[in-house]
């Protein structure tokens, strides 16, 4: 039969491989709970691949993403030889709907633009440093930094609730009181101010380095050094009362900010926006910096993964350590003895994988690589990012034993996209 199934089950501590052979391989005990269902399953997909009317009734189960439970379907995709798009884990979209409907990114891109990582990191963050001009005596003129906590609009634009004695708002309107001395229609103006903002790099961003031998390899955290940030300079305004998007801004606040409620009806305390004339973003040490236009920022959308990737980085890091070597061995094709790997990113479109391997018999040279392995469509669901990552390390598996989905000449059926997008040498 040219029918073949090809399931995916994932467990807490294992995962159950079914090739086309129906063959059960065991990747490490599982309860008998566990096998029952897997059984179950598999009649299922197999009276599927039997009867291909019968997906009509079976697809909105088996092709649905895992849910989180401790026995959860991660892809379970019936179809017949001549669609290699499942075979690839591009199973058709329910409804008859395309990739296309879930991003208006091209289907060969597998990285966020810059803008889209500038503006995710305004949307994570609620909180920065806001650099003003000092006043205070013996230090006029100087930069002066103050914790804020902000909110966005909707183009983006960070929104704080600032207090009247706060250095920082003294601080503006000094400088606008000296800018109307030097203007000749007495007209306030604004001064330039700037607002950083990183990501965390504590135990909420994750992702800390994972040892070959699955020790961990280390502290659980991320260097601040590798998390993105992002500073925005332009000028503040005042928002009036009677803005349209007022109401929308108290709410945000309130909702980021719990204190919020007590204070801003304060005759003390206002709302002003920062409308950023220039935007300068930062990836990550020795990653990526670059300005970004402002027009280009308010337009891009923050990645859908931004609050939830922390978290799962931190547990592939920390649980998928033998599936990470075989990533690195099997799909990137790494030859060199492997010093450490470790997950850096997730995202809707794919994810980094850094790989430290040893370069010939010398232990001090050493070669790190950053490499992009990307999703094959947009995930649109933390869900979504979780199957496609498993059915990578699926790939990476099969490709370590020998499995083979489909014929090798078949140009319909495309390989995990990947490119290597850093690399350095430490001698």
């Amino acid at each position: 039969s040219t029918y073949f199934t090809r399931l995916y089950i994932s467990c807490s501590y294992s995962t159950l491989y079914i090739p086309s052979t129906w063959t059960m391989k065991m990747q490490s005990t599982t309860t008998p709970s566990t096998r029952v269902a897997a059984t179950l399953l598999v009649a299922v997909s197999a009276w599927a691949a039997t009867a291909p009317s019968a997906m009509a009734f079976v697809s909105p189960w088996v092709t649905s993403s895992r849910p989180p439970s401790p026995l959860s379907v991660a892809t379970a995709v019936a179809t017949n030889g001549a669609s290699s798009s499942a075979v690839n884990g591009d199973a058709p979209a329910p409804n008859g709907a395309s990739s296309s409907d879930h991003s208006n990114n091209d289907s060969t891109q597998i990285r966020l633009n810059v803008y889209e990582k500038a503006r995710t990191v305004t949307s994570v963050c609620t909180s920065g440093t806001l650099c003003t001009v000092s006043a205070h005596e013996g230090i006029a003129g100087a930069p002066f930094g103050s914790f804020v906590d902000y909110v966005l609009d909707d183009l983006g634009n960070p929104v704080l609730l600032m207090n009247e004695m706060s250095m920082h708002t003294i601080n503006v309107q000094k400088a606008m009181e000296a800018n109307t001395e030097h203007d000749d229609n007495n007209t306030p103006t604004s001064p330039l101010v700037t607002l950083f903002t990183q990501l965390g790099g504590n135990s909420n961003s994750g992702g800390g380095s994972s040892g070959p031998n699955g020790d961990g390899g280390g502290a659980n955290t991320k260097s601040l050094q590798d998390v993105s940030r992002c500073s925005l300079t332009g000028t503040l305004e005042k928002i009036p009362a009677t803005a349209n998007d007022m109401d929308a801004l108290r709410m945000r606040y309130s909702i980021a900010h719990a204190y919020a409620d007590q204070v801003m009806d304060s005759p003390k305390f206002a709302f002003y926006r920062l409308i950023p004339t220039k935007i300068y973003f930062v990836g990550g040490f020795g990653v990526l910096a670059k300005w970004v236009e402002p027009l280009d920022y308010q337009t891009a959308n923050p990645d859908i993964l931004a609050t939830e990737a922390p978290v799962m980085v931190q547990r592939l890091n920390r649980q998928h350590v033998e599936d990470l070597l075989l990533t690195a061995v099997h799909l990137l094709e790494v030859k060199d003895e492997i010093v450490k790997i470790r997950l850096t990113n997730v995202d809707r479109l794919g994810m980094d994988l850094r790989v430290t391997s040893q370069l010939g018999s010398r232990r001090n040279k050493l070669q790190t690589d950053e490499y992009r392995i990307g999703f094959r469509i947009p995930v649109i669901s933390v869900e979504d990012a979780k199957s496609e990552v498993l059915k990578v390390f699926q790939e990476a598996w099969e490709k370590g034993n020998g499995y083979e989905w489909g014929d090798s000449g078949d140009d319909d059926h495309e390989p995990v996209p990947i490119m290597k997008i850093a690399a350095d040498s430490l001698e």
